[in-house]
């Protein structure tokens, strides 16, 4: 209190500070996180690489240019990231790739528990809310170089 009454200003408080650092580092872990999943995605068939790395794309956005850049320079991943920060579109045969396995993921599972109607049936909504929201993201023909 002492220090909001002889600067006058709460954006000077350290514990201001502090808590955009605290949000920093948290937002940069998470980021990491992402791109590990993303890793194991490349490798598992069952796991898709590109929303985590989407999602790794925005958390480090603000939080970590460097990381940033490093995601959107990769030589890989780099194309359909820089695609998507640019202009939120998706190529088509990206996206019957998400499709297909959405949809054999979500049947494996809903296979798996059999006798289960309550779960199966909230895993037949979530698959067709995750396919709707897929189906609204734009398609574009041409990867941006």
């Amino acid at each position: 209190m002492i220090w909001l009454q002889t600067t006058g200003t709460e954006r000077d408080c350290p514990d201001n500070a502090m808590r955009k650092k605290l949000k920093q580092y948290f937002f940069i872990t998470l980021g990491w996180v992402f791109v590990a999943l993303a890793a194991i995605g490349a490798v598992l068939p069952l796991l898709p690489t590109t929303p985590f790395l989407i999602l790794a794309l925005a958390c480090f956005a603000e939080n970590s240019p460097r990381f940033h850049r490093m995601l959107l320079n990769h030589k890989w991943f780099g194309p359909p990231l820089q695609q998507w920060e640019k202009t939120h579109t998706m190529r088509p045969a990206v996206k019957k790739k998400v499709y297909l396995l959405i949809i054999a993921t979500f049947g494996i599972s809903i296979a798996v528990l059999s006798g289960r109607i309550w779960l199966q049936l909230m895993l037949v909504a979530l698959c067709m809310l995750l396919l709707w929201f897929i189906s609204r993201i734009k398609e574009s023909e041409t990867l941006l170089k």
